[in-house]
C-alpha cells in the first residue's frame, strides 16, 4: 500500500512526540484548596535537569496563594506569598524527590481553586540527528519545525484562555447568585410593605365603623 508523503511525514512526527516524551514530561492539574489548608506535590527529578512550575488561581477570595518549592536537601528553592500567579525555572543541582507545596492558611473562609503546569526535563528534537547535523534543513524539516512550535504556543495559548474562561464563568455565576438573592429580598420587602399597607387601611375602617355604632 503506498502512503502519500504528507501522511508518512505525520506518521514519523507522531512517532517523533512520542518518542519524546521519554526524556521530557510534564504534569498539569488543576485542585481545590480550602481554607487554612496547604497542599503539596512530590516529583522525582534527577540531577542536571531543567524545571519549568507555573501556578495561577483561577478561583476564590482575592486570588492568592502562598507558594514554596523545596529541594530533596530541605533547601528552598522558591518562596512568594500571597500571588495571583507566578512561575520559577530552575535547574536540579541533586537527584531526588522535590516538593512544592501551595497554602491557603492565611484565609479563614475563602475556598481557592488552583491550577499549575510542571515540565522537567529537556524537549528532543523532532528529529534524532536534527541536532548534530551540519547542514541547512530541508523544506519540509522546516516546516516542520515551525508547525511544532506552533502547536506549542496554540496549546499554551488554548490553556490560559480555559482558565480565564473559568474564571468569568465563577464571577458571572456568583454575580448571577448575588444578584437572584437581591431580587428575592427586594420581593419579600414588598410583600411585607403590601401587606402592612393592606393591614393599616383594614385598621382606619374598623375604627371608623367602631365609633359610628357608638
Amino acid at each position: 500500500m503506498n502512503f502519500h508523503p504528507f501522511g508518512r511525514w505525520l506518521a514519523s512526527a507522531v512517532m517523533i512526540a512520542l518518542l519524546s516524551c521519554e526524556k521530557s514530561h510534564g504534569v498539569e492539574l488543576t485542585f481545590e484548596l480550602p481554607d487554612n489548608a496547604e497542599q503539596c506535590f512530590f516529583e522525582e527529578i534527577k540531577e542536571g535537569s531543567e524545571g519549568y512550575l507555573e501556578y495561577q488561581v483561577i478561583t476564590g477570595g482575592q486570588y492568592d496563594v502562598d507558594m514554596g518549592l523545596f529541594a530533596p536537601d530541605g533547601s528552598t528553592l522558591y518562596q512568594d506569598y500571597k500571588k495571583q500567579y507566578d512561575s520559577h525555572k530552575w535547574t536540579a543541582q541533586h537527584s531526588g524527590t522535590y516538593k512544592f507545596c501551595f497554602s491557603n492558611q492565611f484565609s479563614t473562609f475563602s475556598h481557592k481553586v488552583v491550577y499549575f503546569d510542571l515540565q522537567v526535563g529537556d524537549e528532543q528534537p523532532l528529529r534524532p540527528n536534527m541536532a548534530n547535523r551540519i547542514g541547512a534543513m530541508t523544506q519540509m524539516e522546516t516546516s516542520m519545525m515551525n508547525m511544532h512550535e506552533s502547536l506549542k504556543k496554540i496549546i499554551d495559548y488554548q490553556t490560559h484562555h480555559r482558565m480565564r474562561e473559568q474564571q468569568g464563568r465563577v464571577r458571572a455565576e456568583d454575580l448571577n447568585e448575588r444578584v437572584s438573592w437581591w431580587s428575592v429580598g427586594e420581593f419579600a420587602v414588598v410583600i411585607v410593605i403590601g401587606v402592612g399597607e393592606v393591614m393599616l387601611l383594614r385598621s382606619f375602617f374598623t375604627d371608623k365603623k367602631t365609633q359610628s355604632t357608638i
